[in-house]
């Protein structure tokens, strides 16, 4: 079947409809309730990032929210229309196509600028290669066909479909998504094509960037239990925002040691990787998959239970649920509190408790922060002191 210009139709709500709520049908897979119930998460993503926020706080987190980067308006974006227009002057072999909502702003902002048709005439007489399922679905939504899919979503694996078919004396275009990828670019230019690209949407600095300092304070503070990447320049903005304060090192240290990163992808991990942060990173690279990997990771790592000698006693986050009643713990509190619950009984030396409270000069603070625990615990009993020795969890 086919439409007034001879190309292949496709019922959009066959693909189109699949691809978008493919990333909303894995998060509701997840565990729902309030089972994340006493974290903070911070969401550092611009587009669809009310999804995240939603799906997190259903589940019971505090979410703090500051767009890291955002995207230009495409209305905006002269330099998406000088790539198309060379595109269609210089017509590829070949079209790598890497993400579904990058595919569509290509052939939205081409409409916009009346160059919809000429687009798609080039389009129809180049082999079209997609990345994952998405890309396909979008790409057989605006009424063109692919020739081929990669089979683990990678870009890498895209370009290698390409080199399969032979790009010596051909031309490629690669529609880029946020950034440069040097490696496969240089890939087949190595490989003899001829490669142009295009790039649907950029990355500009965000609009309120106080929102993003409050972000950077908490995570540099250890207030965050995760922070959430979904674009590897949300990373590098992330961490540009802190340099400006004089934090990048506090905001790096934080997050290679007491607030979790979690990328969506390899390539949005790989410049946290580069900081030395080793972020949790979800086998799918969708945003659903990226809410299931958090959830698990929490109610995993986040969550004790330890039977003390006055009864249960239940940590989950901020939250504290002992005899009934749920308290919340400050940052102090909560910090001396899973140093002690780590060696349930132990003696834990000053010394060593000091080392929880980097902002402590000496002991009077740590001895007023395991006041502020005592009185913020439903029951003072559960912290005991030994005296000249220093302090144990109840059990």
């Amino acid at each position: 079947m086919s439409d007034p210009t001879g190309r292949a139709a496709h019922p959009p709500t066959a693909w189109s409809g699949r691809a978008e709520t493919d990333e909303l049908e894995t998060a509701r897979a997840a565990p729902t309730g309030p089972v994340l119930r006493g974290f903070r998460i911070g969401v550092t993503s611009d587009r669809r990032s009310a999804d995240l926020i939603d799906a997190f706080e259903r589940r019971g987190a505090e979410v703090l929210h500051a767009p890291a980067v955002r995207i230009a308006p495409i209305e905006q974006d002269e330099h998406l229309v000088a790539d198309t227009r060379a595109i269609i002057a210089h017509p590829p072999d070949v079209v790598v196509v890497t993400t579904a909502y990058g595919w569509r702003r290509w052939v939205e902002g081409a409409d916009a600028a009346g160059l919809g048709d000429e687009l798609a005439a080039v389009l129809d007489r180049a082999a079209i290669l997609v990345r994952g399922p998405k890309a396909r679905g979008a790409v057989r939504a605006s009424g063109h066909d692919d020739a081929g899919i990669a089979a683990d979503e990678r870009t890498s694996s895209t370009v290698g479909l390409a080199l399969e078919r032979g790009v010596a004396g051909r031309t490629v275009a690669v529609q880029l998504h946020g950034h440069e990828d040097v490696e496969q670019l240089e890939r087949l230019r190595a490989a003899g094509a001829t490669v142009f690209t295009v790039a649907p949407y950029r990355w500009v600095r965000p609009t309120d960037e106080s929102r993003l300092g409050r972000l950077v304070a908490a995570v540099a503070a250890r207030e965050l239990d995760v922070v959430t990447f979904t674009s590897a320049p949300a990373v590098d903005g992330l961490v540009s925002a802190a340099a400006q304060l004089g934090m990048d090192g506090v905001l790096v240290e934080a997050l290679r040691c007491g607030v979790t990163a979690a990328a969506v992808g390899p390539v949005t991990a790989a410049p946290l990787v580069d900081l030395g942060v080793t972020p949790v990173v979800p086998q799918r690279y969708r945003m659903g998959a990226l809410v299931r990997t958090v959830v698990e990771h929490l109610t995993t790592h986040g969550v004790a239970e330890v039977a003390t000698a006055l009864g249960p006693l239940v940590v989950q986050g901020a939250h504290v649920t002992f005899a009934g009643e749920t308290v919340a713990l400050p940052r102090g509190a909560r910090a001396m509190l899973a140093a002690l619950i780590s060696q349930p009984g132990a003696v834990l030396t000053r010394e060593r408790l000091l080392d929880e409270l980097p902002d402590a000069e000496n002991e009077h603070a740590l001895d007023m922060a395991m006041s502020r625990l005592r009185a913020a615990l439903p029951d003072r009993r559960l912290v005991q002191t030994v005296v000249r020795r220093g302090y144990r969890l109840n059990v």
